[in-house]
């Protein structure tokens, strides 16, 4: 449970009913809370009161509210990339034909920001407003490689290190062995480690600094490329992290910090 009081536990209770991905009812959300029923049904009533959820009462579920879609947005437009960065996605995807992803850190995981499909497109996790995991996608650890050291070990430390496919990478060290060499290269590739038959390469978004602002990737399948194929693609990533690191400049992005770092 959080630490953060009764603010951090209405928000733990938001945020297990958008997990559902569904409007949910309050049997549903009480079966897989740590709260009893009193206070979870306290948390719930306010949540809806102030509109983060809504409530429906001919199916008796619960959604998100109307009040978190227009938090979301404004956060969307204040707090990430995706505004600075949609003309040059616009650009990359037309360009390259093939799936386009925008990506930041969120602590220890990766959030999808934006997203452009392929000509063709092709079924996959990955979707804006998504969480996936650090270790085992390309923007993920391309990110990881160029945090600071400290920063770097902490987001290791939350890596679950869970076996998706046969090429996932199955510890800490061959995590950090990988981003060594992305390191080296200034790029990295999702080598089928999330999901079956899905491949990527994947550039970090970087200030003047070093600072990490994000990472871009053009993603595609094994039935329709291989790896070098989508290595070609490497100068018009660089260079369109280029140009989203040079609009951003006069643009505020908070700094990636992790959770044992945050203390006021």
């Amino acid at each position: 449970m959080s630490g953060d009081g009764t603010v951090g536990k209405a928000l733990e209770v938001l945020d297990q009913v958008a997990a559902f991905g569904r409007p949910v009812r309050f049997g549903e959300i009480l079966a897989g809370s740590d709260f009893p029923k009193p206070t979870l049904y306290r948390f719930v009533q306010t949540l809806t009161n102030q509109q983060m959820l809504a409530y429906d009462p001919e199916r008796q579920t619960y959604s998100p509210g109307l009040r978190l879609v227009r938090l979301a947005h404004a956060a969307w437009d204040q707090s990430t990339l995706a505004p600075v960065a949609r003309p040059h996605l616009d650009g990359l995807s037309k360009a390259v034909g093939e799936t386009v992803h925008l990506a930041q850190l969120d602590h220890a995981q990766v959030l999808y920001i934006d997203k452009r499909n392929a000509n063709n497109p092709v079924q996959m996790y990955s979707q804006a407003g998504k969480v996936g995991p650090a270790y085992c996608t390309g923007v993920g650890k391309v990110m990881l490689a160029f945090l600071d050291e400290d920063a770097v070990e902490a987001v290791i430390e939350q890596q679950s290190f869970h076996i998706f496919t046969e090429h996932t990478l199955k510890t800490a060290e061959d995590l950090r062995a990988e981003l060594s060499d992305i390191r080296q290269n200034g790029y990295g590739f999702d080598r089928e480690e999330h999901e079956p038959g899905i491949i990527c390469v994947a550039m970090p978004i970087l200030t003047s600094a070093g600072r990490v602002l994000g990472a871009l990737s053009v993603t595609s399948t094994t039935s329709r490329t291989n790896l070098a194929g989508l290595e070609a693609y490497v100068p018009i990533l660089r260079e369109t992290a280029c140009k989203i690191t040079r609009d951003a400049q006069n643009w505020s992005f908070p700094d990636y910090q992790t959770k044992e770092t945050t203390g006021m």
